[in-house]
């Protein structure tokens, strides 16, 4: 009888030791409705203008993320950014928008009588905020048009240009014209090329001596609007 006793005993306290496993539940990202949809254009500060391909779910610590995926045409690259962090991301300027873009680049660069260094780490800034506005204040300050006797830095000719760069490619698809005629628009408000601008006005406007006269016999076809 004893010896059944101490079995017993010895079973109840195997039991007792014995470690239940953990159930382990996949978390989930906080829900949170998409402002933008596939194939929106987007303004993602830190690459510039981007394109909603797609969104796909990834798992960032064991935890579920819903993502927007981004295509960026310019760095011919993709990137991801959570719908719960969509605040980052901005809609395309509007139309009114991109007039007083122009009319920024047009006004008088308001340059500070400050260090390189610091005015470099202000302008960095400024492209960095993603910002139409600040991005335009950035080109006007560092444009030094035609005038090939101002000495520019390496440093200042790369913030120019990638300022310009984001605000050209923004401009082309709210405006809806070509890269060609959008950079056309932003040299004539920066008063950049214009002598190359000015050839190829005159030369468009003087008559093609190769072209034969139409008489009013011939019909030109109605082009679609």
């Amino acid at each position: 009888m004893k010896n059944n006793e101490v079995k017993n005993e010895n079973l109840r306290i195997s039991r007792s030791n014995e470690v239940k496993p953990e159930i382990k539940k996949v978390k989930k990202q906080e829900t949170e409705k998409k402002e933008y949809k596939i194939k929106d254009y987007v303004v993602y500060p830190k690459h510039g203008v981007g394109q909603i391909t797609e969104f796909k779910k990834i798992n960032i610590g064991g935890i579920d993320v819903e993502t927007y995926v981004l295509k960026f045409e310019k760095d011919k690259a993709d990137g991801m950014i959570p719908v719960n962090k969509q605040s980052h991301l901005r809609p395309l300027a509007t139309i009114n928008q991109v007039n007083k873009s122009i009319s920024i680049l047009k006004s008088k660069p308001k340059i500070k009588r400050s260090m390189w260094s610091r005015r470099a780490q202000e302008y960095e800034a400024k492209i960095s905020s993603g910002k139409i506005y600040e991005l335009a204040e950035v080109v006007r300050d560092l444009n030094k048009g035609d005038d090939l006797m101002v000495d520019q830095s390496y440093s200042e000719r790369q913030l120019f240009e990638k300022a310009y760069e984001r605000i050209l490619s923004e401009f082309k698809i709210v405006m809806n014209v070509s890269l060609e005629d959008t950079q056309k628009k932003l040299d004539k408000a920066l008063k950049r090329n214009l002598e190359g601008q000015n050839k190829t006005e005159s030369s468009s406007t003087q008559p093609k001596l190769s072209e034969p006269e139409i008489s009013e016999n011939d019909t030109i076809p109605e082009t679609e609007e």
